[in-house]
């Protein structure tokens, strides 16, 4: 069995870069996914965000999440649940406006916590998203640019708790499904595990890793790539006892950005087959992925094939 891809990031400031930016390539193209260390999010800070995380949730949303429980009768379900997730949320937009001081319930020293979180997570997103393009032979900041739109690139976190599931044969923490942003950037506990992936037919499990930070590639890398590097499916498995906390933050595509497969990386037989990625406005592909997000992705890039040709493209960074 492969071990799942962990990546030093350290390393690529001495001699070991090219195993590391091989490393980082391997993961792209056959995992979807891998985890960082030494990522340079200091360690206290992950460690208040988890315990400001953790205090919020008892205050705030334990109780909320149980009277859902008895309201929908889900203690004693016989049969298996496919219309709803045993997870306790809510989400904060950071970019282009962030709504943090919106957000009710929230102490004013997590509000402060999180700006300085998401802050040195929209600055390490890009980051790797210039690793993606050295390795995908794009310019630097090709990715960037293809993100940004009029008004930047969106940025947002979903704030997740697992609680403990009576039933978690029969109800999932999260179903399956890929995501349809940009990279998405994971602070999960150390502790509980869950999170899945789908690899070769098989889901393997993403190991709890204390200070690690979980990367994974959504739907928009797909198409700008051609297909060389995936989106992959995962979902959550709920525990029977413990508690497990999933910090997601997302580095998507601006709402009017053109997404399209790079002129790099369209080879001239996967042009001549037609076996092409489509353009699409980003939000017109969410506006399709709200209602299907926990079905097959590829429906939804035919679908955007089939209205692409009314699409006009911007002038984006040329590769």
């Amino acid at each position: 069995m492969e071990n799942f891809p962990v990546i030093n990031l350290e390393k690529l400031n001495g001699e070991e870069r090219g195993t590391t930016m091989e490393k980082i390539k391997d993961a792209c193209e056959n995992w979807g996914f891998f985890e960082l260390v030494n990522h340079g999010l200091p360690h206290e800070l992950l460690d208040t965000v988890e315990r400001l995380t953790k205090e919020h949730y008892k205050k705030c949303m334990e109780q909320r999440f149980k009277e859902l429980v008895t309201a929908k009768g889900l203690e004693g379900v016989q049969t298996e649940v496919n219309d709803l997730d045993w997870e306790s949320t809510f989400h904060v937009r950071h970019l282009p406006q962030s709504n943090i001081s919106e957000i009710p319930d929230l102490e004013d020293e997590y509000r402060k916590v999180m700006k300085e979180f998401a802050l040195k997570l929209e600055k390490l997103a890009e980051e790797l998203l210039d690793l993606l393009c050295e390795n995908l032979g794009l310019e630097k900041g090709y990715l960037k640019k293809a993100f940004h739109g009029s008004k930047g690139p969106n940025f947002g976190t979903k704030v997740s708790n697992y609680p403990p599931c009576p039933k978690p044969d029969l109800i999932k923490g999260l179903r399956a499904h890929t995501d349809a942003g940009g990279i998405i950037l994971l602070f999960q506990d150390d502790k509980v595990s869950g999170l899945q992936l789908l690899k070769d037919g098989q889901w393997i499990g993403v190991p709890p890793m204390r200070h690690s930070i979980v990367i994974n590639l959504g739907d928009q890398v797909e198409v700008i790539t051609n297909g060389k590097y995936k989106s992959v499916l995962h979902r959550v498995i709920a525990q029977t006892n413990g508690n497990r906390m999933s910090i997601a933050s997302f580095y998507n595509p601006g709402g009017d950005a053109v997404i399209y497969p790079a002129t790099a990386l369209v080879e001239k037989e996967a042009e001549e087959k037609n076996n092409v990625y489509p353009k699409f406005v980003f939000e017109d592909y969410m506006k399709l992925y709200a209602g299907l997000k926990f079905q097959a992705k590829e429906p939804r890039f035919e679908a955007m094939k089939a209205v692409e040709s009314n699409v006009n493209v911007g002038p984006i960074a040329t590769a």
